[in-house]
């Protein structure tokens, strides 16, 4: 195949050159060449700048690009390929780890050639291949469903405890309980990928490394991709993040994949641009390239159709992303029915077989730390592509799909496409305990520490459950902020309550102002201290009961009161119960710096801004790190998975706080949070936490089209203009944005909180009062840095380390999977 080539004209390698003892990149460009007509070259060009932008940026070290259309391909390489121990410009044959284009690239091909040879059937069960598969409900799980990532498992097994070795992955694999009925929804997964990689290597005979290799990669002459790459490749491989000072290269980067010896379905594949390039001509070509067929027409065109049930958000191919939250690399302009994939470590491909036009970009976004971020600038590559093609018209594509019908929500904050198995909800503590019929608290005298989130599935409050409880004795109430019934944003006093005649204690009054030469220190501690239960208030006491719903935010106060009310039981010598109560955002996400100076009721331990941990999970860990040596014990939640958000447990929504109205500004509260007394967060509209802006924000219009040029997945922001009507900016009408999340699970709220202080700096800077975010931030490093115009991954490199490190920490203290 005769292939005309071109570098675009901003195409260029960032060299390093050494002044003055120093090393400090600069760009070198290439000679301007003679452009191919299928291409615009101002188009080119700014393909070329937006990847030298995102390296200027440090959101990379480097890259390598293979736009092709009409078999004419413009090529490019970037920056880097190491940055340490020593600088190493890029080159277009560096090797790269491909992580999650694995799963496209190796394992769905070598099912879908066993599926082409009549030896597996989509729809036939796993268990047909993999017996030991069929428990805890997963024997009805097909082979499409694993292909689309709708098999209804969790999207990894758990690290913890310890384990190695392939065959302990699959054997892991197999105890894996169901986070959704199968064909339910997209959850997308790992675990299902190395399932297919076992059915290739028991189907076949053969691992999946050896098996692809033969029947694909061999024959299309992909000869630098391949699992577990030799020493005699290793100068081309371009690295990962360091670990113990030594960068990871020609090391899988999964962590999972690393364990089952670097050969898996999910991750474990390296390869080139001109490689993937030759796969990529393959499937536009329907299974042949040159006179090599591979597969055959209808196998290519079934593996790329969608193939997702359709009352399922979210379209997948087998193996492909076609149309769901992943699907940034596709841009804006190609269509829907183009599909792609991208991979952890700063890797994609998107083939278009309308225009016959594919998109291939590989960097090594994490060398060296996890702080790199390529997200945008796969979605701007995307559209910048589309739109440097001349001779096709994306605005008018035959046979292209239309919008889903649920392409407004999308992944959103919703139920479930399924109803909600009302068999088997999430139970939380409260509801598990009376299930039990209150063994745990029998002969007790207790003290409750509740408010109006305090209720069963039924709505039954924790109070009247317990009141009349046999054999339970309880005394006294404890209230928080916002009161016993939550309907206060204001101080709270102590009173009795109305339906029981109990006593109620304020764990939340009003605090004396801040004395003449107090530190901020010592007035938190000042504060916590008048926070916490008395010791008048505890006597007589056998134990206190903890039941209030949390919502995964370290500058929400329930936490602080948890913190205080361990802290007096284990001083007076009380048992306390904490009745555990799901993560309403999920488990897994984990965003954000960690306090890092003094407690306070908003920064109450050293925790990421998103924790993903439950209140019972938080109890254990304040019990152990701060040493309180108290009697705990957690009533924990039944039928939970960490990947569950709220609306899939089962339970019924009681607002936590009187501005906590949805789970959409749940969802959002850890970044837009940061902003208030700043700018107006939507206090005093009807959407708290889902609108931002200010007076000065004169243009709304042009204030969103900044938010949404950043490219951050799972958001959208809208032009809107509101009055809000108590709080920040109360009365005077201000010009924002309005978030609109279109992937919940792809969204990282605190990318979105800075992106918006960022914006207000770079545009407001003279009336964006950053200096009040700090009080909830507190974080002294990243307000500086905002207040200094770095970038939103300027400031994430700044805590990555501690990220990573509060992950493993959390580890002994997590009770669900």
């Amino acid at each position: 195949m005769h292939l005309r080539q071109t570098r675009s004209l901003l195409v260029a390698s960032l060299c390093v050159v050494l002044l003055a003892g120093c090393e400090s990149p600069r760009p070198q460009k290439n000679a301007l060449p003679i452009l191919p007509r299928p291409f615009h070259t101002n188009k080119l060009a700014e393909i070329g700048a937006a990847v030298a932008q995102a390296i200027a940026d440090k959101k990379l070290p480097g890259g390598v690009l293979w736009l092709e259309t009409e078999s004419v391909a413009h090529r490019g390489h970037f920056g880097s390929r190491a940055l340490v121990p020593a600088a190493e410009p890029m080159s277009e044959d560096t090797i790269f780890d491909a992580a999650s284009l694995t799963k496209v690239i190796a394992a769905t091909p070598a099912i879908m050639r066993l599926i082409e040879q009549g030896k597996v059937g989509l729809d036939d069960r796993v268990v047909k291949f993999i017996p030991e598969f069929g428990t805890l409900d997963k024997e009805v799980i097909t082979v499409r469903q694993l292909l689309t990532h709708t098999s209804g498992l969790r999207p990894d097994v758990s690290l913890k405890p310890d384990w190695n070795g392939y065959d302990s992955a699959i054997r892991l694999a197999c105890e894996e309980k169901l986070s959704a009925p199968p064909g339910t929804k997209i959850i997308y997964s790992d675990t299902g990928l190395y399932l297919v990689g076992e059915i290739v290597r028991r189907v076949s005979g053969l691992p999946l490394d050896q098996f692809v290799q033969r029947e694909v990669f061999g024959p299309l002459g992909m000869a630098d991709t391949g699992f577990n790459p030799p020493r005699s490749k290793l100068a081309r491989i371009a690295p990962t993040e360091v670990e113990n000072g030594v960068p990871v290269r020609g090391v899988v980067h999964d962590p999972r994949a690393r364990r089952m010896g670097g050969v898996a379905g999910h991750a474990g594949l390296f390869t080139t641009a001109h490689d993937l390039a030759l796969f990529a001509r393959m499937m536009l070509n329907e299974g042949a390239l040159g006179s090599t067929r591979v597969f055959k027409s209808e196998t290519v065109r079934l593996w790329t159709s969608v193939q997702t049930p359709p009352e399922v958000a979210g379209r997948r191919g087998l193996g492909w992303d076609i149309d769901t939250g992943f699907s940034g690399p596709r841009g804006k302009l190609f269509p829907i029915g183009s599909y792609g994939h991208t991979g952890w470590t700063g890797t994609s491909i998107w083939i278009d077989p309308f225009s016959k036009t594919f998109l291939i970009f590989l960097s090594n976004r994490n060398h060296p730390t996890e702080a790199g971020s390529v997200l945008a600038l796969r979605s701007k590559l995307g559209t910048l592509a589309a739109e440097a093609v001349r001779n096709f018209n994306f605005a008018y594509v035959p046979g292209a799909l239309p919008p889903r019908e649920d392409a407004a929500t999308s992944g959103r904050l919703r139920p479930s496409a399924a109803p909600v198995d009302t068999a088997a909800p999430v139970l939380n503590g409260i509801d598990v305990l009376a299930k039990n019929k209150f063994a745990q608290l029998k002969g007790l005298k207790l003290g409750l520490i509740t408010n109006h989130t305090g209720q069963d599935r039924a709505r039954n409050a924790t109070i009247d459950l317990l009141h009349k409880a046999p054999g339970v004795s309880l005394v006294a109430l404890f209230s928080p902020e916002h009161g016993i019934r939550g309907a206060l944003d204001e101080k709270v006093s102590d009173s009795k309550d109305e339906q029981t005649g109990l006593p109620v204690f304020s764990l939340y009054p009003a605090v004396p102002g801040k004395k003449p030469g107090q530190s901020d220190g010592d007035f938190a501690r000042f504060t916590m201290k008048l926070r916490s239960p008395k010791p008048e208030q505890l006597a007589g006491l056998d134990a206190l009961v903890f039941d209030i719903q949390d919502i995964g935010c370290r500058f929400y106060t329930y936490p602080a009161t948890l913190q205080n009310c361990l802290e007096a039981a284990a001083k007076a010598k009380l048992k306390i119960f904490v009745l555990d109560r799901a993560n309403p955002i999920g488990g897994v996400a984990v965003e954000g710096p960690s306090r890092t100076d003094y407690t306070s009721f908003v920064a109450w331990h050293p925790v990421p801004l998103r924790h993903g941990m439950t209140v019972g999970e938080l109890a254990r860990m304040f019990n152990a790190e701060l040493k309180f040596g108290a009697d705990l014990t957690v009533i924990p939640v039944e039928g939970w998975s960490r990947s569950q958000w709220f609306d899939e447990f089962g339970q019924p929504w009681t607002n936590p706080s009187p501005n906590m109205r949805s789970l959409a500004a749940a969802a959002l509260y850890p970044g837009v949070g940061l902003l208030e007394s700043a700018i107006s967060v939507g206090r005093g509209t009807d959407t708290p936490f889902e609108v931002v802006g200010a007076p000065y924000v004169t243009n709304d219009v042009r204030f969103a089209a900044e938010l949404n040029r950043a490219g951050l997945p799972g958001v959208r922001f809208h032009a809107v203009r509101f009055t809000p009507t108590y709080s920040t900016f109360k009365d005077k009408p201000c010009g924002g944005a309005r978030l609109v999340i279109t992937d919940r699970d792809a969204l990282n709220a605190v990318d979105v909180g800075l992106t918006i202080a960022v914006t207000m700096q770079r545009f407001y800077g003279t009336n964006f009062a950053a200096d009040k975010m700090q009080v909830l931030l507190r974080e002294p490093s990243v307000l500086a840095g905002i207040k200094s115009g770095k970038t939103v991954a300027e400031l994430k490199s700044g805590w990555a380390a501690d990220l990573e490190a509060f992950k493993k920490r959390r580890e002994p203290f997590l009770i669900y999977r």
